[in-house]
């Protein structure tokens, strides 16, 4: 009789073909959409029957709950394991753009439970940050809300950043120092980026007046280049209706002017309350 070890062997062996011809006999099978919660493999030719799961956000260690994701950024979540694993060598952006792609031939009924599950974590998320905050302090809550308008001005910059990237702005000029980095950043000594630029700093100071002034030069007709660039990017912003993108100049003229108002309100409320005071004078 065979010893009980080898017997227990053969036993795991055969479950294991079992259990890649059964997988090898789901990849042959035609694609079939078996309702409600079933979503798009990697490639797109056989469904994987998964209800996106709603998960209840929890306070951990005193941390404000996460917000939850949109129905398009559960798909996403869930998608992404199966598309890197089925396109190993594919970028990043590569896979969201395929998974993208899915998305968008979805119908309205096979997009509906990753919308109905964030709608049911979306309540979930209002329950526990009113728990949240009814557990804060005054102090903590100002933090918490100064935290918060940090954050929409950071996301705010971010995006005028782009507009203005996309509508073509001039970059701004760059100074007689970052014309010399950019010249000789790869031939400088050291092996990390802030190593770099601390030798090019010494580098720098090292130079002379003559060989700074070749740098200072650049550095003015860099900015005669940026001037000549704003007056034909901001006559262009006009034609197209974007006035909104030159009020700068007009906002620095508006405070100067401003300013000058102020001033001489001062001498007029200098001159009204002497007068206020010679007139009640004679009438006492």
């Amino acid at each position: 009789m065979a010893p009980f070890g080898l017997m227990f062997s053969g036993v795991c062996l055969l479950k294991k073909s079992f259990s890649l011809f059964s997988h090898a006999s789901s990849l042959t099978r035609p694609p079939v959409w078996t309702g409600a919660g079933a979503c798009w493999t990697a490639n797109s030719s056989r469904l994987v029957n998964v209800i996106p799961a709603v998960k209840s956000l929890t306070t951990i260690a005193g941390a404000p709950p996460k917000r939850p994701l949109n129905g398009y950024m559960r798909f996403v979540k869930q998608q992404q394991p199966l598309v890197v694993r089925e396109y190993p060598d594919v970028k990043a952006v590569d896979v969201i753009r395929k998974i993208a792609q899915q998305w968008r031939t979805l119908t309205a009924d096979q997009k509906q439970p990753f919308q109905q599950a964030s709608v049911v974590a979306r309540e979930q998320f209002k329950v526990d940050m009113q728990r949240y905050q009814s557990q804060l302090t005054p102090a903590q809550a100002a933090a918490l809300k100064q935290e918060r308008r940090q954050r929409l001005a950071k996301r705010k910059a971010i995006r005028r950043k782009r507009e203005l990237n996309s509508l073509g702005k001039p970059k701004r000029p760059r100074s007689s120092f970052n014309i010399f980095m950019a010249e000789h950043f790869e031939e400088s000594r050291g092996t990390t980026t802030q190593g770099k630029m601390k030798m090019l700093r010494e580098d720098w100071t090292k130079l002379s007046t003559s060989q700074k002034q070749v740098y200072m030069q650049l550095a003015e007709d860099d900015k005669v280049r940026y001037k000549n660039e704003m007056k034909s990017w901001e006559e262009h912003m006009m034609d197209i209706g974007r006035e909104d993108l030159i009020r700068r100049k007009e906002t620095h003229k508006n405070k100067t002017a401003t300013k000058g108002g102020k001033q001489k309100s001062k001498v007029v409320k200098t001159k009204s309350a002497g007068a206020t005071t010679v007139r009640s004078g004679k009438k006492a």
